[in-house]
């Protein structure tokens, strides 16, 4: 299927105070959003500049600063489908897996709706987006990777010149470089990356540039 890409939308609104990168996906009259930041209400604000009301609250990975934020969302849109890897599910409900509790706070989000595998395809409207592990940051996180756009959102595992952190409980420095190389490096250089923070990057770029990758 050839899709006019001017009739979507996929646009980051930064928030919270690591200044997490969540994308709103707009297609018609079908909306998603990705990761949630700790303070929503930019996202929220946005939203309803679009008159968009998401139908799948999308989770790349359990940490504090990709959830805090999802109770409100939920209250604002409680019709949404939570949305989330299963290797993480268990992160939503712990302070002490999603990070929070290292900073004295105690960040839990609703149980998810959906539990998605690496492999599997979400349908976001009329289109589809690839499950991808990418875990090693978390020990289940994924991307999502949009052929018909030719985007991949990735969380925090490949950022433009850097990956995710692996220095956390769970985490997996071999695992996340192994599959950053399998899963992300080996789609098309023109495609778009959608980081959990910083810049937007393409995978050409990073193939040719990132050091932690070489």
């Amino acid at each position: 299927m050839v899709m006019d890409k001017k009739q979507v939308q996929l646009e980051p609104v930064v928030v919270g105070p690591l200044e997490t990168n969540c994308y709103i996906f707009v297609e018609g009259s079908s909306c998603a959003v990705f990761d949630f930041g700790m303070w929503p209400k930019p996202i929220i604000k946005r939203l309803k500049e679009l008159s968009a009301s998401p139908g799948h609250l999308v989770i790349t990975h359990g940490h504090a600063d990709h959830i805090g934020g999802l109770k409100e969302m939920r209250e604002h849109f409680p019709a949404a489908k939570v949305v989330c890897p299963r290797g993480d599910v268990e992160l939503l409900a712990s302070p002490e897996m999603n990070l929070s509790g290292m900073f004295l706070m105690s960040v839990t989000a609703p149980p998810p709706d959906q539990v998605v595998n690496p492999g599997e395809v979400l349908k976001l409207g009329t289109t589809e987006w690839q499950v991808l592990d990418t875990a090693g940051h978390t020990p289940g996180g994924v991307s999502y990777y949009c052929r018909q756009l030719g985007a991949v959102v990735t969380g925090d595992s490949l950022f433009a010149g850097g990956i995710g952190r692996t220095d956390f409980p769970g985490s997996d420095h071999e695992l996340l470089i192994r599959n950053i190389r399998d899963r992300l490096l080996s789609l098309p250089d023109q495609t778009v990356v959608l980081p959990g923070h910083g810049p937007a990057t393409t995978v050409g770029q990073e193939k040719r540039s990132n050091q932690f990758l070489f």
